[in-house]
């Protein structure tokens, strides 16, 4: 039996019209007379979904009593049984309730698919399972009801239901996703402008991810080597010169001028030790190719040319950014360049823009190689001059140019000596003087085609030839050693210029000086270990790459740093030139790692300092703020007890109520000093367990008149998970402190709402607000904003509730009260495994 198909609307937020959409979907189909039914959709009181209900047939749910309450989900058996070819199933991510067939809806589709039916689904994008933490961050929400990724991803079809911002958030307002009284919860937390924005950012970019998969599965299967030029993708290809910036910017504005336009700047190094390139002009470019939007990749290759066209066909690019090459014009003799031969090998299908810049022909010097060696193609080049040259240069010389004279000949030979010595070193030049003498003995010297020599001075002669051709051999190989050992240098002076640099500015990481060290030297990994003592066990203060090794005898290569610190690699053995700049990248390490212990301890002592104050300020309080009621309660109790005045009923009870007062606002003041103090010293240990919030709330209202607060708790409120006794304190505090500043006959609203996995409390007051910035302010210890006068309290208040609030798995933050005051917002974890039996805006919120 075929499997059936599964298509999925992506929607990127709730009520984008995912739900319509599938509906309208089906209607299509059964006009053509497609056999399509409603396995479960949830319109959740939208009059427009519920419309698209009609005309299309329902298979009846399955009903499921839990816990004193009954539940409908889809009846999976039933629809196997009706088996239609179409099944639509609405919020694939859905939990169902314990006792159904499967623990997920999407469970029971892979039923259904197995079945043979296709399925039509919906899924909001902040379900998918990999990015829940990515949409915690953006919305505050985690959402408890996700779907892998590879459900999502093994989809026949998915199409994107997307929906602009400002379009969703008047859909909102109109009433068309939500019942009235949640509009403006909904808009003022997860429907805000910044979250669906996030949202449709990520929406876009999975749904552009899966095409690229669909496009390079399509492109694997059918054998297509070429180049689909999909969207821009543009190669960037840097030698780490100065030039590489113009081009990084002249990338980009080519990549704006495509939708979906992406930079991939590539550095292509050799795979023999250290590179030519400046470690600072490289990071610096990195940095510039990130902030415009690009990446950066580092790749080793031999042969440049051929390792940036395979990394630009293995990307998929359409476009290659190169600059003009930065040689003179006399060393186009030493082959056509970078520039030229992608240029020619590119083909149709990938474009290659030559770009200049101020730095064309200004010369790039000789690269850099490690040691004295001369490099691999070099030297084989020498040795072809040198032996095959005068070989050739003698054909040449008795076939088509005789009798040029035996000084011209000599001369001819030593020219090809000279260049030998220049392309191969020293030895190809020996073997090019040896040839040389030899064949000239031969073939020039009288007797011709025979080895002796007939007159003395062609003796001579040939011996200064080869003395002068040693010794040319020998000076010019000296001098390429030595430019090749400058250049070296030179490179090896920047790097340790640019380390330095960064350290001592405390620019740079651990890790991210580990990670230079390995692109440096090309390694696999690279790890920083140290003991304690001799017989210590070693540990990895830090490491990057994969496999790092644990032990130094581990290492292909270790450089010991001190008595009981390491620097190791791992992935080929260094030449002893290339472990006098390794030696400073481990010092420079354990300097790195020094400073950021240091910086840890001047952090806690940082933190010690804040203590200290808290102290300082805790002792002020002590000194004015608790004074002043105990002043209160002396004066009041010493009058009672005078003996000289008789006090009347109404003045005794005055005097008893001022007591009373006293106490109340001193044991206000202990109890936040205490709590604080549990706070501060972290031993605030919550009881967490689940709890209606329809109870807790009232319990806090105690400390207030009752006429100063409206409550507005419904009763279908989800159960909360949290600790009864710090909420309650929580929420006290936040309520006294709105009554204290509201205007006289203006009463307090605290009202409370369900939103996704969270219930979310509200206290409203008129009083005079906060400005922006100081709403983070006063949740500060010992913070009292504006006016207020001193006596009042110790600025406690706020700061014990939000400690409390994130105590228990919660938030406290600040919002400005349409119309003028100051709203706060307490948000709790709802309990795992209760829903409410009515869902309402937490059970909308995953359509």
């Amino acid at each position: 039996m075929a499997r059936g198909k599964l298509r999925i609307y992506l929607g990127a937020a709730p009520g984008v019209g995912k739900t319509y959409a599938m509906l309208a979907e089906a209607h299509r189909r059964v006009e053509r007379g497609t056999d399509c039914a409603v396995a479960f959709v949830e319109h959740h009181h939208r009059p427009r979904t519920e419309v698209m209900l009609h005309g299309l047939e329902q298979v009846p749910r399955k009903e499921i009593q839990y816990r004193g309450s009954t539940f409908t989900e889809m009846d999976v058996d039933a629809v196997l049984a009706r088996r239609p070819r179409v099944a639509l199933v609405d919020e694939l991510p859905h939990t169902n309730i314990p006792g159904s067939r499967n623990t997920k809806r999407w469970q029971d589709v892979e039923e259904l698919l197995a079945a043979g039916i296709d399925v039509v689904s919906t899924v909001n994008i902040q379900h998918l399972e990999s990015l829940g933490d990515v949409v915690e961050s953006i919305t505050g929400v985690r959402q408890q009801e996700t779907v892998p990724d590879e459900v999502v991803r093994r989809a026949d079809q998915i199409e994107l239901v997307d929906m602009s911002p400002e379009a969703l958030r008047r859909r909102m307002a109109h009433g068309n996703i939500y019942k009235p009284d949640k509009v403006d919860a909904a808009l003022a937390n997860y429907f805000r402008p910044g979250n669906l924005t996030a949202l449709r950012e990520l929406a876009l970019l999975w749904v552009a991810d899966r095409v690229d998969e669909y496009l390079n599965e399509y492109r694997r299967e059918h054998r297509v080597s070429t180049i689909w030029g999909s969207r821009e993708r543009i190669v960037v290809g840097l030698t780490g010169g100065p030039e590489g910036r113009t081009l990084i910017r002249r990338a980009a504005r080519l990549a704006e001028k495509g939708a979906g336009g992406e930079v991939l700047a590539v550095y292509i190094s050799r795979s023999d030790g250290l590179t030519a390139a400046s470690p600072k002009e490289l990071a610096v470019q990195r940095t510039l190719v990130e902030d415009l939007g690009g990446t950066f990749h580092h790749v080793v290759g031999d042969d440049i040319p051929v390792a940036l066209l395979d990394f630009a066909r293995g990307v998929n690019a359409t476009q290659i950014v190169l600059g003009v090459s930065r040689r003179r014009s006399w060393q186009v003799i030493f082959g056509p360049g970078v520039g030229a031969t992608v240029a020619r090998d590119s083909g149709p299908d990938l474009d290659v823009h030559l770009i200049t810049h101020d730095e064309v022909g200004k010369g790039r010097g000789l690269p850099v190689t490690p040691g004295t060696r001369l490099g691999r193609s070099r030297v084989i080049w020498g040795w072809l001059v040198g032996v095959l040259g005068p070989v050739l240069l003698t054909w040449l010389l008795t076939s088509a140019a005789p009798a040029v004279g035996l000084a011209n000949d000599m001369l001819l030979y030593l020219t090809l000596t000279v260049a030998a010595a220049l392309l191969g070193g020293l030895f190809p030049a020996l073997a090019s003087a040896v040839v040389g003498s030899l064949l000239l003995n031969w073939y020039f010297t009288p007797p011709v085609h025979t080895l002796t020599i007939a007159d003395p001075k062609n003796i001579v002669a040939i011996a200064i030839f080869v003395g002068v051709a040693v010794s040319v051999a020998s000076v010019v190989d000296l001098a390429a050693r030595r430019t090749h050992q400058a250049a070296r240098l030179r490179a090896e002076s920047e790097i340790l210029s640019f380390l330095a640099g960064n350290v001592l500015r405390g620019e740079t990481t651990l890790e991210a000086l580990l990670e230079r060290v390995r692109e440096t030297f090309g390694m696999e990994s690279v790890a920083l270990l140290e003991r304690t003592g001799e017989t210590a066990p070693w540990t990895c203060a830090g490491s990057v790459g994969p496999g790092p090794a644990g032990i130094p005898e581990d290492a292909d290569v270790d450089v010991p740093v001190g008595d009981h610190m390491a620097l190791s690699l791992r992935g080929r053995v260094l030449p002893a030139a290339d472990r006098r700049v390794l030696a400073a990248f481990a010092a420079q390490a354990a300097v790195v790692l020094d400073r950021q212990r240091l910086q840890s301890e001047a952090d806690r002592a940082k933190e010690l300092a804040e203590g200290n104050r808290i102290r300082t300020a805790l002792l002020a309080a002590v000194s004015h703020d608790l004074r002043t009621p105990l002043a209160g309660i002396k004066a009041a109790v010493t009058s009672l007890r005078s003996d000289d005045v008789e006090w009347s009923e109404q003045d005794r009870a005055d005097l008893l109520e001022a007591i009373e007062e006293g106490a109340d606002r001193l044991d206000n003041l202990v109890g936040n000093l205490l709590d604080m103090s549990r706070l501060q010293t972290g031993t605030v240990t919550p009881i967490i367990r689940e709890s209606d919030l329809d109870e807790i709330v009232p319990m806090a209202l105690g400390g207030v008149p009752e006429d100063s607060v409206e409550l507005d708790i419904p009763e279908t409120l989800p159960m909360v998970h949290v600790d009864r006794g710090l909420l309650e304190r929580a929420v006290a505090n936040v309520v006294e402190n709105a009554v204290k500043y509201s205007p006289a006959g203006e009463r307090v609203l605290v009202s409370a709402s369900a939103l996704a996995d969270r219930v979310e409390l509200r206290i409203v007051d008129r009083g005079p607000g906060v400005p922006d910035e100081a709403k983070d302010r006063i949740f500060e210890p010992f913070q009292r904003y504006g006016d207020s006068p001193r006596g009042v309290g110790v600025g406690l208040g706020l700061a014990v509730a939000r400690g409390f609030a994130e105590a228990v798995g919660g938030t406290l933050h600040a919002e400005d009260t349409p119309g003028g005051g100051l709203t706060m917002v307490l948000t709790v974890p709802t309990a795992p495994d209760r829903r409410p039996e009515q869902p309402d805006l937490s059970a909308a919120a995953t359509s």
